[in-house]
């Protein structure tokens, strides 16, 4: 059975752990084995380098090329060590930011070069790309509002990557918008201001025609 590779991407606050939850129990009642990975993370080197880039208090003075870079590294050993294997094994991954996040962040939001950060994720990725990439869409406000709700209810741990100023979020909003644009066909972008029952639907939508695709050759 053919491997999957479906992404979530979004800003802060877009439900997206909600709805991976919530489809890889769907598929597991259908027999599927699914596999759920986020990024950065996913593997041990992976951890590390997210507590680096979002948790550690020795990274305030994380230059936004650094920033690239480990990002980057994490993501090429997911992608070696954990993505290409069980996509090979037929499983299903569905995994909470791949490198359209850094496209959006890194390259909109930090307003990196956009040319060198494609060529840096092609270095990390290669060849393995998603089959589909969900993408929830919130505006700035909402996702500040869902930001601090969170932060009130759960244990507060640093998040540098929160830390950017209302500038930031709205260019990563526009560099989403533009990655949308650009690939039509594999990019789907769904309102996640709704109910969860909603947005768990529109995401269905958008699955099963994968799952219903014949076999490769």
């Amino acid at each position: 059975m053919k491997g999957l590779l479906i992404t979530f991407e979004g800003t802060e606050g877009s439900g997206k752990s909600t709805q991976i939850s919530l489809l890889a129990n769907r598929l597991r009642e259908m027999g599927r084995i699914v596999r759920t990975l986020r990024e950065p993370g996913g593997t041990p080197i992976g951890e590390e380098i997210r507590h680096t880039l979002k948790h550690s208090q020795n990274n305030q003075a994380m230059s936004s090329e650094a920033e690239l870079l480990l990002m980057n590294a994490s993501r090429a050993q997911l992608v070696r060590e954990v993505i290409r294997p069980a996509l090979a094994a037929g499983e299903i991954i569905l995994c909470d930011r791949f490198y359209d996040s850094t496209t959006a962040y890194q390259g909109y939001g930090r307003q990196l070069d956009l040319h060198m950060v494609d060529l840096i994720i092609s270095a990390a990725v290669g060849e393995t790309r998603p089959d589909l990439t969900l993408l929830l869409l919130v505006t700035t406000e909402m996702s500040e509002q869902r930001r601090l709700a969170r932060q009130s209810t759960l244990p507060f741990m640093r998040d540098r990557m929160e830390e950017a100023d209302r500038a930031f979020f709205e260019r990563v909003q526009q560099g989403y918008t533009e990655i949308a644009q650009a690939h039509p066909n594999r990019v789907r972008s769904l309102d996640a201001s709704g109910s969860v029952d909603l947005v768990r639907d529109s995401i269905w939508k958008c699955v099963v025609p994968l799952l219903e695709a014949p076999p490769a050759a």
